[in-house]
């Protein structure tokens, strides 16, 4: 009975901190996305949340470690939850990494030419961050209809880069000051088409939670790792 109850209470940890860790990685989006249209303040937060991000991740992989080794026969849903918890841990961190980068980058990028561009990066970050909350709200549901929703979220992600892309053409045709940091402009809307990217992923771990069937379009699941093994 105590063996039990001590797996009980692993198993809730660990959806405690991922929990936790997800709504941390939306918020950093969110930051992110501030960040990247002028409002240099919101960056603060998000460059100074590394060692909270790396206490939870830390938590999540060793009790998940510590499930898979003592915790035997797991099978059925337990251990699809702490396999897939396992797995998403690493693209939520991915994620909260790739805020820093963000707010790195707005660095150099003066607030009137991120103005130029303030309408796209918002609504790219808002969608950005919703697809985190939700797939990672569906993991923890084992909701198979809100997964499926995260992934055609990401259609309206894939539009807005383009139109950034469009933008950033015209200012370079109008010969704009703002054309300049092109370089930077761009890699951060990338980023968060990649977060949605990694939305995408946890997503297909929650529809693996209820299914046994992981799912994620080979092309961009393979675009992602190569895209991780460069960074």
């Amino acid at each position: 009975m105590a063996t039990r109850t001590k797996f009980t209470k692993q198993l809730e940890d660990i959806e405690g901190y991922l929990n936790r860790l997800t709504e941390k990685a939306a918020s950093d989006v969110r930051a992110a996305g501030l960040a990247a249209t002028g409002d240099k303040g919101a960056a603060e937060g998000v460059m100074s949340g590394r060692k909270t991000e790396d206490r939870l991740r830390n938590a999540i992989e060793e009790n998940c470690l510590d499930v898979m080794l003592l915790q035997q026969p797991l099978i059925g849903e337990d251990l699809r939850f702490v396999s897939g918890a396992f797995r998403i841990v690493s693209d939520l961190t991915h994620i909260d990494g790739m805020t820093r980068d963000v707010c790195w980058l707005v660095e150099e990028i003066p607030a009137k030419a991120a103005k130029k561009l303030s309408a796209e990066l918002s609504e790219m970050s808002e969608c950005a961050a919703r697809m985190v909350e939700q797939s990672g709200a569906a993991f923890a549901a084992s909701d198979v209809e809100a997964a499926q929703k995260v992934v055609e979220q990401d259609n309206r992600v894939n539009e807005l880069y383009s139109e950034v892309e469009e933008k950033l053409v015209g200012l370079i045709r109008e010969g704009k000051s703002s054309a300049r940091y092109l370089p930077e402009l761009l890699m951060v809307a990338k980023y968060f088409e990649r977060i949605g990217d990694l939305s995408k992923r946890v997503a297909a771990w929650a529809i693996f939670r209820v299914t046994g069937e992981h799912v994620v379009a080979e092309k961009t699941s393979q675009r992602l790792d190569a895209e991780e093994q460069e960074d």
